[in-house]
């Protein structure tokens, strides 16, 4: 998928501005018109994520910089090995370095916390989904790391589905009657989703036609109770519906998985990762360009 959008690009130029302000004053004392390679190395394993921004900052910075990518996003790397080859003039590789490698050290975290808790599901059916738990401003790119660990995508924003949440459901007049509104009210195309705290609540919004529920801070042994019940009301109805368990320990997640349910949501991968360390380091002397 390509994220590389004029948002994108102008939130590239605004971190960029961000660091070099009126301009890098550690340059004065090198050749800076010089042109040099440069490699990323990696100081841990992990998988990998951000090389189509990196390749889109430097070209923003410098059009004479050329990028060579070792690892395409979503692939893994070893302790050890370079991901990116880069070329031109130690001016624009040194005033890009710090802003690429804080991106691509950030959503590589992302992308191998979520491929971790993705392999914890393998064999089980069941999805690991992002929430929107996410750094203001970098929501786009926090979730396409996730996809790039193997996990999916819940609402990117207010706008993708109506989820009932526990303050929704409290300042309204029922689970019913709000899904009967809603469906009156926004696009046939969009989902309805239920946040229930309680069995009662879940099994209300099965009946009043959810297309979805989300069973929140539920235990392993309540949901294995209840998956079957709410099965069986939609197939009363003639219906499907996905059920979904969030506010899970992750330690737990295996557990979750044997439940029956179709997906877990987490925000652990966006906010429980940690960065992963690459670090550029200068080669021999490049071509003059």
């Amino acid at each position: 998928m390509n994220i590389i959008t004029p948002t994108i690009k102008h939130l590239l130029d605004t971190w960029l501005d961000e660091d070099l302000g009126r301009g890098d004053l550690t340059q004065a004392g090198i050749n800076s018109n010089e042109v040099v390679n440069a490699h990323w190395e990696c100081k841990q394993e992990g998988i990998f994520c951000g090389g189509g921004l990196v390749k889109c900052l430097f070209s923003q910075l410098d059009p004479s910089v050329t990028i060579l990518l070792h690892k395409a996003d979503g692939e893994s790397f070893m302790h050890g090995e370079r991901v990116i080859e880069l070329n031109g003039p130690v001016s624009s590789l040194l005033a890009g370095e710090r802003t690429a490698l804080n991106l691509a050290m950030h959503l590589s975290g992302i992308a191998t916390t979520t491929n971790k808790l993705v392999s914890e599901l393998k064999g089980t059916g069941v999805l690991l989904a992002d929430t929107r738990k996410t750094t203001p401003g970098l929501r786009q790119l926090e979730k396409y790391a996730v996809r790039c660990g193997g996990g999916i995508n819940h609402r990117l924003g207010l706008d993708d589905a109506a989820m009932l949440k526990e303050n929704h459901i409290a300042w309204s007049n029922g689970i019913e009657k709000s899904i009967k509104s809603l469906r009156k009210n926004i696009p046939w195309t969009s989902k309805i989703i239920v946040e229930a705290e309680t069995e009662q609540q879940a099994k209300e919004a099965v009946l009043a036609g959810a297309d979805g529920v989300l069973l929140d801070e539920m235990s392993v042994t309540n949901i294995q109770k209840l998956v079957p019940q709410l099965r069986a009301l939609a197939k009363q109805a003639s219906r499907q519906v996905v059920i979904e368990a969030s506010g899970i320990n992750p330690k737990e997640i295996k557990n979750y998985a044997s439940t029956g349910i179709d997906i877990i949501s987490s925000s652990a991968p966006i906010t429980k990762s940690t960065w992963i360390d690459f670090s550029m380091r200068f080669s021999e002397k490049g071509e003059s360009k």
